[in-house]
């Protein structure tokens, strides 16, 4: 479908499952070559097997998002494995433990959750547009959330951080408007992904009042974000820059 990303090069963060996975094998289906980068090494490997069971190009990268050294390792990395670096997808994050107030949210769950969810994401733009910059061309996306537009009663880390990737993309794509890199910002709502089965797994009777704020009464599945990641980096969304795009199944225009 995108022929122009045969034998390109993209980054994939927290690919090791869900939205992050599905994410890499749509790059991998369209010929590109793929960084599976992840903090866990399982998940990730696992990954770059399905990539390569598949026919796919794919080599595994350990980072922690939060470690500018890592991520700095892993640009280079792809660069040094696959020659390059063309598409980004900026997708690792990690939920908030505990569903608190902001006056007894703990200074270390606010640090862990935007120190992943919010300096990951500029971490990994800063190392990301330097290549990009150089060569004049590329595109990236950020996850965000729909808790990035709207607020989430005792999500308040989590919200900051997420609302803090939206204005992080907003800002970076017009400093960059007319240097060849597009730098796009999607928010997924409830998705059946890792982080929302570890949280009905606690609570399974949350599933049923999940799906039932859903306009189209269902939860989006992994590979519905990915195919809006592929095509946002695709030359069929050439004027597409520094845009919010919702993927959430009509929850937002509620």
């Amino acid at each position: 479908m995108y022929e122009e990303m045969q034998g390109k090069v993209a980054i994939v963060t927290g690919a090791g499952s869900g939205i992050g996975r599905e994410t890499a094998r749509l790059f991998s289906r369209e010929g590109a070559k793929v960084v599976v980068a992840d903090w866990s090494e399982e998940g990730g490997n696992e990954t770059v097997s399905i990539i390569e069971e598949t026919g796919g190009q794919a080599a595994f990268c350990k980072v922690d998002v939060g470690n500018e050294t890592m991520v700095k390792a892993m640009v280079d990395f792809a660069i040094s494995e696959f020659g390059g670096l063309d598409y980004a997808h900026n997708n690792a994050g990690i939920d908030q433990i505990g569903r608190d107030p902001i006056h007894k949210v703990e200074e270390s769950v606010w640090d862990t959750v935007v120190d992943i969810n919010l300096k990951g994401v500029y971490f990994c733009m800063k190392h990301q547009l330097a290549h990009m910059l150089a060569q004049r061309s590329g595109a990236i996306v950020n996850t965000s959330s729909g808790a990035g537009i709207n607020g989430v009663p005792g999500m308040t880390a989590y919200c900051a951080a997420k609302h803090g990737v939206v204005g992080l993309t907003r800002s970076a794509a017009l400093d960059h408007a007319q240097d060849g890199v597009r730098i796009n910002v999607v928010c997924p709502g409830l998705v059946k992904s890792r982080l929302l089965e570890a949280t009905l797994k606690e609570s399974p009777e949350l599933e049923e009042v999940y799906i039932g704020h859903q306009p189209m009464g269902r939860m989006g599945l992994p590979h519905e974000i990915g195919d809006a990641v592929l095509w946002l980096c695709s030359d069929s969304a050439t004027l597409m820059n520094g845009a919010v795009v919702t993927v959430d199944g009509g929850y937002s225009a509620q």
